[in-house]
């Protein structure tokens, strides 16, 4: 059985019993992989000053962009910060830092073929150091991949049912 640490196979809501679950048992290195990643995004070794809850915040923001975003939700805890929690609800910030910062996760998660020098420029002018814009980037990256894949499970969930 899946772990509860395996964050794309709960949110997908895989049936216990369903093949596309069955299936995914067949191949631990994806499923291991996409932990390991999931862990060195949100809690590496060198958190680079950005907070967990910065983080879980990003990611949170980014699954509002999925067509089912509730589901995606699961793993990743609401922020204890004010500023935080609403960010990651995808409200508009006040903070200058953090409405750069939304305002780049926004345009990554919906339309990142838009990104360009003059965001990275942004994050820069805001505060944010180059570490810390790669940092953002990986997470990024990881939770549009998450929201992706839980998809085409839920698609091959469906289509076998």
């Amino acid at each position: 059985m899946i772990d509860t640490s395996d964050t794309i196979g709960i949110n997908a809501e895989l049936a216990p019993n369903n093949l596309v679950r069955i299936g995914r048992m067949f191949r631990p290195e994806f499923i291991e992989g996409a932990k390991d990643c999931r862990y060195a995004v949100l809690t590496p070794n060198d958190p680079l000053d950005l907070l967990h809850d910065l983080r879980v915040a990003v990611a949170r923001r980014i699954t509002k962009t999925a067509a089912n975003p509730d589901s995606q939700l699961k793993g990743y805890p609401i922020p204890t910060d004010e500023s935080l929690k609403a960010f990651s609800a995808g409200e508009i910030c006040t903070d200058p830092k953090l409405a750069v910062l939304a305002a780049h996760v926004d345009m990554i998660a919906s339309e990142p073929s838009k990104a360009s020098a003059q965001h990275l420029s942004d994050l820069q002018t805001v505060g944010f150091s180059v570490p810390q814009i790669i940092a953002l980037s990986e997470l990024c990256a990881y939770v549009c991949f998450q929201i992706r894949l839980v998809h085409g499970l839920s698609l091959l969930e469906t289509h076998h049912e």
